[in-house]
């Protein structure tokens, strides 16, 4: 079995619940307030371990307490966080978070530490090989995703990039990609730039998803479960690396994916009781 190392942020979700989602210049109330681990990064690496994988997190967090108590929640979970860089007089990344009645998010994410991560931290790249996955997401400077995706390749190991939030990278980054993972709003931005990856993943919500010709519908969540879809396409990549690292093969990756992405809207914030 292969490792799943996660190249990725980590957040601090600051998140309340709203009656609606507010409208260019207009405010709205509030219900609570709570803080919740998150950072697209963590949250898939949270969910590979989960599913059983050996999983190493590459990152960065500010010099706060924040910081440090997510290096110990991550540790506390079975990942390793040896490779999480503290950033001196600098505050850990965080995320502004509002849900609303039905359960959909608007998400505002400040960078804080993410920003610092350098092609200098990506050193655990050199030990990876076959069989091993290499999991990003776009919530870091691009140079450092662009490269990561490069040196990983090129060691054989299996890369899996996360095209979120959707941001353009070179052709050569997406054709490493084995899979791209877009869902149907960054699909259509990935058609235009003509990006080709080795191979495409595209999620559909509620739908499922499909991967090239295997579309699965996944599992029927009823609406009163869905408590906070926030974190879901996380738990859907982690869980997809984990399963490729297991040496699962396409659509039993698939299938596990969509049973993990269903799983996590039926709890609050990104990852299983995520309180700091």
């Amino acid at each position: 079995m292969g490792r799943v190392v996660v190249v990725g942020s980590l957040n601090i979700d600051l998140m309340t619940h709203v009656e609606r989602h507010p409208k260019p210049g207009e405010s709205v109330m509030g219900t609570g307030l709570q803080r919740l681990a998150g950072g697209k990064g963590a949250n898939q690496a949270v969910a590979a371990a989960a599913a059983g994988a050996a999983v190493v997190m590459v990152g960065c967090v500010g010099s706060d307490e924040a910081g440090s108590a997510y290096v110990a929640r991550l540790t506390a979970l079975g990942v390793d966080a040896t490779r999480i860089r503290v950033v001196p007089d600098c505050p850990t990344g965080h995320g502004l978070i509002t849900v609303d009645d039905v359960g959909e998010n608007s998400i505002v994410v400040v960078a804080g530490a993410n920003a610092a991560l350098a092609v200098d931290d990506l050193e655990v790249l050199d030990s990876v090989g076959p069989g091993d996955v290499v999991l990003l997401q776009l919530e870091l400077p691009l140079e450092v995703v662009n490269a990561a995706v490069r040196r990983a390749s090129a060691t054989g190991a299996r890369v899996v990039l996360n095209l979120a939030p959707y941001a353009a990278v070179p052709p050569d980054v997406v054709a490493l990609a084995d899979p791209l993972v877009v869902n149907e709003h960054e699909a259509l931005l990935l058609a235009d730039s003509q990006g080709m990856p080795a191979s495409l993943v595209v999620t559909f919500g509620a739908a499922g998803a499909a991967w090239e010709g295997d579309q699965l519908s996944g599992p029927v969540v009823a609406p009163p479960e869905v408590l906070d879809t926030t974190g879901a396409g996380d738990a859907f990549c982690g869980a997809l690396s984990a399963a490729l690292a297991a040496g699962t093969n396409r659509h039993e990756a698939l299938q596990a994916a969509l049973a993990a992405g269903a799983d996590a809207v039926r709890h609050v914030g990104a990852q299983r009781d995520p309180a700091l």
